[in-house]
């Protein structure tokens, strides 16, 4: 019967797809869903885009064995950053009238940072999907035995139709069923397990002393690491294409930023949670917690919940996954075809791009089908790809809209020196300060080293360049003529 139901979700969500393709004209269709999104469909689609894995099992598994300092990372710095985009980002970035946040950087500062930026994103991604994945390849080696590297495939394939035929339409609308899905089958699991274990002070007795300290030790090293926790995704996540489309696909700059609001405390608040599943679950089933600590809410559901918790229970987690794999899979394709590919055709066709957009998701989730293959660990994945983007894309992202003086120059020793400082010490030099901190670090320092002693007019021609787009009114505009334009101008 379970298994039955979830092969019946799984057709649902790609019939869901299929329905919202039919809205699918054009490109703009595709990437953005036609920057007609309600408040109540973005904020769903944002919320959904990161609850998934790392939240339900990652995260749930981090606080059963260090507390709340094991979580700084996700749900805490998830929600921050996404209220942070809705107070700094979304409202310049909405106005901009763009397809995609390396147009950003092709308007603030060149071409040359445009490609850049966009090879240093598409593999940002990667870990991302691939965490996904792995997380929806366990639940189908829990539910039927698979070995995991058969799961993968099924589940890229699921993903893979559903995101290929509706793009932005399909995942929003999806999110939106899968969001209901998730406070359902979570609100109900959480409710059966608070009565069992007979309210919250049993489980406040049974966690050690410390166990939820929000603050670090006071010391350099304690603060440090909680600092990198919530800048990880905190900071992270805000150069990131998956966010960005649901900026613009929002109807309007108001529904954008109320969006990202709503779609905050949706996640802090619902990020608890599983956290609670986990917690109460190790108290009244201990033996839940010995194996994969990824797998201690589902094999806790699959051993002690009845049918109809199963059947909400895994309801609720494929929908938490789906959504995530699917927002993910389409923001590196969107990329990869309007920031790298479009560039070498000769005046390529709406019908055209539209196809290698298309081309680009089933790209994209192959290669992350087959990193999956190879790191099994969620949490990690997670942490990984939002790194990448923190010490190479977040210091010129920020500076390009609120620094005057930062410069072409600044943006390009940014991205490199960031990127090479995070490796440097993250695989050569170790310290007890953590990579990611340096790399921000070299970051910050190529952008005011580079603005400074490179001045341009790239800001000028910026200011020109957004006065023209917004101009064009709804409808995606012409960056080139937007280029062109602000040349003459200057």
């Amino acid at each position: 019967m379970l298994l039955t139901f979830i092969v019946l979700y799984l057709l649902g969500t790609i019939a869901i797809g299929w329905w919202a393709s039919r809205r699918v004209k054009s490109t703009s269709d595709f990437v953005v869903a036609g920057r007609n999104l309600p408040t109540f469909l973005a904020a769903s689609a944002l919320f959904a885009t990161w609850f998934g894995s790392e939240t339900v099992m990652g995260a749930s598994s981090e606080f059963v064995d260090h507390g709340l300092q094991g979580v700084m990372e996700d749900p805490f710095g998830a929600a921050l950053c996404l209220l942070l985009l809705g107070l700094f980002f979304a409202r310049p970035l909405y106005r901009m009238n763009i397809l995609t946040f390396n147009d950003f950087f092709r308007l603030r500062y060149s071409r040359f940072s445009e490609i850049t930026s966009a090879i240093f994103m598409i593999p940002s991604y990667f870990g991302w999907i691939a965490a996904q994945l792995v997380a929806l390849a366990i639940v189908v080696h829990a539910l039927t035995g698979l070995p995991l590297l058969a799961g993968i495939m099924i589940c890229t394939g699921v993903v893979l139709a559903y995101t290929y035929i509706g793009g932005m339409w399909a995942v929003s609308v999806t999110d939106f069923v899968q969001t209901i899905m998730i406070i359902i089958g979570m609100g109900v699991l959480a409710g059966v397990l608070w009565v069992r274990v007979g309210g919250i002070q049993p489980v406040l007795n049974s966690v050690p002393e410390g166990f939820f300290q929000f603050f670090p030790e006071r010391t350099f090293h304690g603060w440090v690491h909680y600092v990198a926790a919530w800048i990880t995704i905190g900071l992270g996540s805000i150069p990131q294409q998956d966010v960005f489309q649901r900026i613009m696909a929002a109807r309007r700059e108001k529904a954008a930023v109320r969006a990202f609001y709503i779609s905050s405390v949706m996640y802090l608040t619902l990020g608890f949670i599983p956290l609670f599943i986990a917690l109460t679950g190790k108290i009244l089933y201990p033996e839940t917690m010995s194996g994969d600590p990824q797998l201690v809410i589902p094999r806790m559901v699959q051993l002690h919940g009845g049918l109809w918790l199963q059947i909400l229970f895994f309801g609720a987690l494929l929908s938490a996954i789906l959504s995530t794999t699917s927002g993910a899979i389409l923001a590196p394709a969107t990329v990869l075809g309007e920031n790298l590919i479009r560039p070498l055709l000769k005046n390529p066709s709406d019908k055209q791009m539209l196809g290698v957009m298309r081309f680009g998701v089933v790209l994209v989730a192959v290669c992350s089908a087959v990193m999956a293959s190879l790191q099994n660990n969620i949490y990690e994945l997670v942490g990984q790809s939002s790194v990448f983007s923190l010490v190479s894309l977040f210091v010129p992202m920020a500076a390009g809209l609120y620094w005057k003086r930062a410069t072409n120059m600044g943006s390009i020793l940014s991205i490199f020196m960031g990127m090479a400082g995070w490796i440097l010490f993250e695989y050569a030099i170790h310290t007890e300060t953590p990579s990611l901190i340096h790399g921000l670090l070299a970051s910050i320092l190529g952008m005011v080293v580079g603005s400074l002693a490179f001045p341009d007019k790239s800001f000028q021609k910026f200011q020109l360049e957004k006065a023209y787009l917004n101009q064009q009114g709804k409808e995606m505009p012409d960056l080139g003529n937007a280029e062109d334009a602000a040349k003459a101008s200057l």
